[in-house]
């Protein structure tokens, strides 16, 4: 048997998005910036999808930006932000549990000259108010904070924050990567300035992504050449993955309550099967804060590198933390803002789990960990 259990890392497409993509593959190969009837058709995809994403956003359709992915997105964002206004101050905020594609744009940017503040956590990957109502400063342009974390599944409270900076010069960011179908994202009601998406965490295509930019707020852009984008992203665009990523949200927000209540019952049965088979371990996070894919769990009595091997040879398919950083001895260092050198940062594996799995799933996954633990106490007796 194989279980797949890290779709937080990434999910396989749709059915129903494959066809709409293939559809536009095989009926509309024009170029959007085409003015002729071929280009036209063309444009009327990217333009409908784009309507389409920005109603289910509660956007405007030119506040959505299309690009490759989250990490253009962010680099965008970020870049774009800290370039524009550092007439206004050169003083930038962020957490130390972002996803990477965060972390080091904002490393980048401080051999650029600008400052940083590393937002902490508290052991349960959550980031206080107040500390970030400390940190900010006259100077500071920009506030970047993720909205649901990708290792631990926690949930920042990203419209108190946004609501924070409400008459402070900073924009705020926030990428959203691994909320998108899992929870609402109404970017008014957020009261945020930008937010990041790729597709391929909802079941869509990979190579495509969004950055909401509410009106107003300008960025200095990166991507050079065409006018594509209304001059904000160069290059010509790539239809079918547009299409499939306009789909792909569509169904993921549509059925987004009967998931997650699938979701938590997988999550349920999976904490209390380790339990019934006696197998130590701890929860990595606050569980009534925490996306409801995600469960990060410590075990005692074996390193993550050795577990995750085992696990693979059985046929689970599990990870460490970020997908980004698998194969590193490194310990996560969403764990070590969270606990410091704690021996749970090198002991802990994330599992994230889809509406379509099933309890035998489950229960193979629980058993193989078992095998695991019994092996290790056998070593150690």
């Amino acid at each position: 048997m194989e279980v797949y259990a890290d779709y937080s890392a990434t999910t396989p497409v749709a059915p129903a998005v494959s066809e709409a993509m293939m559809k536009v593959y095989r009926t509309q190969y024009g170029n959007p910036s085409s003015i002729h009837r071929t280009g036209r058709a063309a444009r009327h995809i990217v333009d409908s999808a784009r309507r389409d994403i920005a109603r289910l956003l509660n956007a405007e359709p030119k506040e959505i930006l299309f690009t490759s992915g989250a990490t253009e997105a962010n680099n965008t964002a970020i870049k774009g932000a800290a370039y524009k206004r550092e007439h206004l101050g050169r003083h930038l905020i962020t957490t130390q549990i972002e996803h990477h594609s965060v972390l080091y744009v904002f490393q980048y940017l401080e051999k650029k000259g600008f400052e940083v503040t590393y937002l902490p956590v508290n052991r349960y990957g959550e980031i206080s108010l107040n500390d970030l109502k400390l940190a900010l400063r006259p100077d500071t342009i920009l506030v970047s904070v993720m909205f649901g974390n990708n290792e631990v599944g926690a949930i920042q409270r990203v419209d108190e924050m946004a609501e924070l900076l409400k008459n402070h010069q900073a924009f705020f960011h926030t990428d959203a990567v691994q909320t998108a179908g899992h929870m609402p994202i109404d970017v008014k009601e957020l009261g945020i300035d930008m937010l990041s998406l790729t597709a391929h965490k909802f079941y869509g295509p990979k190579g495509i992504g969004l950055l909401y930019i509410r009106q107003g707020t300008e960025l200095e852009f990166q991507q050079l050449g065409g006018a594509q984008e209304t001059k904000r992203r160069a290059g010509t665009e790539n239809v079918p993955l547009i299409q499939g990523m306009a789909t792909a949200l569509k169904l993921a927000t549509e059925h987004m309550d009967e998931r997650n209540v699938r979701l938590m019952q997988l999550k349920e049965y999976f904490l209390n099967a380790l339990q019934d088979r006696n197998i130590p371990f701890e929860m990595n996070g606050n569980r009534n804060m925490q996306l409801p894919h995600i469960t990060n769990l410590y075990f005692p009595f074996s390193d993550v590198e050795i577990m995750l091997t085992l696990l693979d040879m059985a046929g689970v398919f599990v990870s460490s933390g970020s997908a980004c950083t698998a194969g590193s001895i490194e310990p996560s260092h969403v764990l070590t803002a969270m606990f410091g050198e704690d021996p749970r940062t090198k002991q802990s594996v994330r599992f994230s789990f889809s509406y379509k799995m099933t309890e035998e799933e489950i229960d193979y996954i629980a058993d193989q960990l078992l095998k695991i633990y019994e092996m290790n106490k056998e070593r150690s007796e």
